[in-house]
């Protein structure tokens, strides 16, 4: 124990002069332990001492048998030696061992220890010096060797591997006593009302010390982000969404959005359908006390001139803008599948949760800005940049009198929010927006022009349907939120920072973000 060794220290310098390594007084005594009562002396400054980091030479099992026996070529002269006649090279295994006759036979002739004749060895010397006995034997007593060149050799032979030492030098400190005594950490009622405080060596308090870690919860970095992407929509004036239902039928994630029963988007291989229940009602109002029921958003009571949502009319007339066109759109004309529509579906974006909110607008159209960030599902297969499931960002903005170049000014200002300032637009094609964009972003780390999102204005065969005026004009966009949080937080593997791979050391560490700053 540390405080027995304490004691042998204080002892050993009582009887010495000058310094004290550790190797000649403590040669067994592990490292660890004897620096642990070393550093207990040192903070009463008993002692003073220093380390001294050293290699030491260790001999490997076939090296200590080399060093015991002879070496390998050795054995073979031996063997030799002792045929009178010579010596068969193919009963020399049988004498010395396999691997014996295989590595000693070479360095035996390279040594010219032994010379072949046909299939007979015979020997070539009258006696040898077993050099790499002798060098092992000293590295056996000394752990080291003179010539750097013969450790060297022999660590590429395999026989000898370094290894790390560490000992310690040590001397008499300023306040050097032979007796350890035990210092006392609190001054007790006993000690006070004896007098014993008087005589009692009191232990100092040390207020550089540092303070034990305390254990808390740590935001994840999608929440960190996510949150300053909410801070930037409602400093825009926009109100959030509700998003918590992650299961939603074909009608509202595909249907109402004017993508066509067709689409491959709807194949099984690109969307999570669920099995059980096969499908759902058709489309209704929310109950008043649903968890999901966006009336808080909307909520006012209805004027004498304003009717509820028709859900059955706008039903059907989602079915005929799909199957023969309606409100100047001819549609897709195909024969539409109300079953289909009513297939239930883990959702595969948050415009599903836009559309539904942007029906009861048409209630009393307005303008209005609604937003979104929460999770969505695709049947994708994982690698480094895609899961089967991941967060989306979403703003919606109706207003009257849009136009497209009003959607992209409100880009340029979104993104510079972001710290984002050069932008791109490609067109593109949606099922539910016409025009439609791709926005590509500037990355000043990678050096070169990046996809960060898409947009668009909703087409009038989505809108029209809900009973929204002809001149009401919808802005939508969407990016994942994982992108940016990978970028901000350097990380190259998307399953690093969602899921069971995810390190809990890097989530109680990371730092705060701002998205505008660098």
């Amino acid at each position: 124990m540390a405080s027995d060794l304490t004691s042998q220290v204080l002892d050993v310098l009582a009887q010495s002069d000058g310094p004290v390594l550790s190797a000649d007084v403590f040669p067994s005594i592990p490292s660890t332990t004897l620096k642990s009562a070393l550093d207990r002396l040192r903070s009463r400054e008993m002692v003073s001492y220093r380390a001294i980091d050293r290699e030491e030479a260790i001999l490997t099992a076939e090296a200590e048998g080399i060093a015991a026996n002879g070496s390998h070529e050795a054995k073979v002269f031996e063997a030799v030696r002792q045929s009178v006649e010579g010596l068969k090279i193919v009963d020399l295994p049988k004498i010395v061992g396999k691997e014996s006759a295989e590595v000693g036979m070479g360095k035996a002739f390279k040594a010219g220890w032994i010379k072949k004749d046909k299939d007979t060895l015979r020997v070539n010397t009258d006696s040898i010096t077993d050099t790499s006995q002798a060098q092992l034997r000293l590295i056996q007593n000394q752990r080291s060797h003179p010539d750097p060149k013969v450790i060297s050799e022999l660590r590429k032979r395999k026989l000898v591997t370094m290894q790390k030492v560490i000992s310690f030098e040590f001397t008499k400190g300023p306040k050097f006593a032979t007796e350890f005594v035990k210092e006392e950490t609190d001054l007790t009622a006993d000690m006070l009302a004896s007098g014993a405080w008087k005589n009692t060596k009191l232990k100092p308090y040390n207020f550089k010390a540092k303070g034990a870690l305390t254990s808390c919860g740590a935001l994840h970095p999608l929440n960190k982000v996510r949150h300053e992407f909410r801070q930037i929509f409602f400093e825009m004036g926009f109100e959030e969404m509700p998003t918590n239902r992650f299961v939603e039928t074909g009608f509202w994630n595909f249907d109402a959005l004017f993508v066509p029963q067709q689409h491959p988007a709807r194949d099984l291989q690109d969307t999570f359908y669920i099995s059980d229940p096969p499908s759902a009602d058709k489309p209704r109002p929310d109950p008043d006390d649903s968890q999901h029921s966006s009336s808080k958003l909307l909520s006012r009571e209805l004027k004498k001139n304003e009717s509820p949502l028709n859900y059955e009319q706008y039903w059907n007339s989602v079915r005929e803008v799909h199957e023969t066109g309606k409100f100047g759109s001819i549609g897709y004309r195909y024969p539409w599948n109300p079953d289909e529509s009513l297939r239930l579906v883990l959702r595969t974006h948050t415009t599903a949760i836009s559309t539904a909110m942007l029906h009861k607008l048409a209630v009393n159209p307005h303008p209005a800005r609604y937003f979104s960030i929460d999770r969505v599902f695709r049947n994708e297969s994982v690698d480094a940049t895609h899961l089967a499931e991941f967060h989306q960002v979403e703003g919606v903005i109706a207003d009257f009198g849009l136009a497209l170049g009003g959607l992209i000014g409100f880009m340029e200002v979104f993104f510079a929010k972001m710290g984002i300032h050069k932008l791109r637009f490609k067109p593109a094609y949606n099922p539910y927006t016409e025009p439609s964009m791709e926005i590509f972003g500037f990355h000043e780390g990678l050096d070169k022009w990046v996809e960060i999102g898409n947009s668009g204005m909703f087409r009038p065969e989505m809108l029209e349907p809900m009973g929204l005026p002809k001149d009401m004009r919808v802005y939508g966009w969407g990016l994942s939120l994982e992108r940016p949080t990978m970028i901000k937080y350097g990380v190259k593997n998307i399953r690093e920072l969602l899921g069971h791979k995810v390190d809990l050391n890097f989530i109680e560490s990371n730092p705060a973000v701002r998205l505008e700053k660098e």
